[in-house]
Formats: C-alpha cells, structure tokens, sequence
C-alpha cells in the first residue's frame, strides 16, 4: 500500500518519490549547462511553486546565471482560476538577455502564454521555458516547452512547492490526490 496523507479535507498518496525528482532535476540542468554555456542566463523563478525545483535545479546549474524572482496566481483549492494575476513584477533589465523561465508546472498553459507576452515586451534575446511538471492532457494554449523533468497526468499533486491551499508545499515527494476516501485516509483524522 502506498503512503498516504491528509491535507486539511482532502487525502493523497505518494506518486512520485523525492530520489526520482532529483534525478530528473540533474538531467535537466546538465541539459540547461550544454545548451545555454556562454549566454549567462537570467533564470525567473515563479513563485510560489517553483522554489524548491529553483533551489534544486540552481545547485547544478554550473554556467555563469542569474537568478530573479516574480510571482503569479492562477488556482484556488485544487482547480485553475483560469485568470492570471501578476503579484510581483520583473525589476531586471532583459532587453538582449537569454532568460529562462523557471516553473513548477505548467498544464493549461495560460500562466505560461501570459508570461511570455509580458517579457517579449521588454525585449529579450530568448525566451526558454524550464518546468519540472507538465501535464499534456491539460494543456489549452500553444506553448513550447524547452525543458520538461516530468510528463504526468492530469491529476491533482502536492509536494515539492506544490500546494492545496497553501499547505503541501514542504513536502519533499509528490503526492497526489486519492479520488476515493479510503480507511487509510479517515483514520488520520
């Protein structure tokens, strides 16, 4: 039987273990370093889900980079608002810079398609997109994805700077969300 929590009213079970995600973030960094040497990148973390892939993905990132912050919302509970708000904006200059998108997840797409609209607009050499979820089933706009840790599918996750309500995010594997209650999850009430 697999691990299985419980955040507030609802009850995950383990997915996707801690050992698995590092690997993936490994792969994807010796990717980035061969693909962008001599670009020194300006990578734009996502807050605030993409922390912990950032912190994972910075640690063996080996190019000369930089590393900002922005953060944007589109969910609520388990479930897409559907509308982006932009929190915290870009206060580098990227006019001729290569930057990098980092994200914890992309499925619809809108988040993404926004976020490329609004850094186009200041100009940069390029434009690459790192995320450590995707999820294809979800997907509803056109969006090209550089470097991808994970196919998954369109099912709700938390852990590793995911969250349902601002909870789960400190959790190192990824658990998703059990479409049945089963006695497992009501005895840890």
């Amino acid at each position: 039987m697999k691990p299985t929590i419980q955040i507030k009213d609802k009850c995950f079970e383990i997915s996707i273990p801690s050992e698995k995600i590092l690997e993936e973030v490994k792969r994807m960094a010796e990717q980035i370093n061969k693909d962008l040497a001599g670009t020194e990148p300006l990578f734009l973390v996502v807050l605030n889900g993409a922390f912990m892939f950032a912190a994972d993905l910075m640690k063996q990132v080996s190019i000369p980079c930089q590393i900002s912050f922005v953060k944007l919302a589109s969910y609520h509970g388990t479930g897409t608002t559907g509308k982006v708000k932009e929190l915290i904006g870009l206060n580098e200059n990227i006019e001729g810079r290569t930057v990098v998108i980092v994200e914890d997840i992309v499925d619809t797409g809108i988040t993404m398609e926004q976020m490329i609209h609004s850094l186009k607009a200041k100009h940069p050499k390029e434009v690459h997109i790192a995320t450590f979820f995707y999820k294809p089933e979800a997907l509803q706009k056109t969006v090209h994805l550089d470097y991808v840790g994970m196919h998954i599918p369109n099912d709700f996750i938390v852990g590793y700077g995911l969250d349902y309500d601002g909870f789960g995010r400190n959790l190192t594997d990824i658990y998703t969300l059990k479409k049945e209650v089963n006695e497992v999850c009501l005895s840890l009430k």
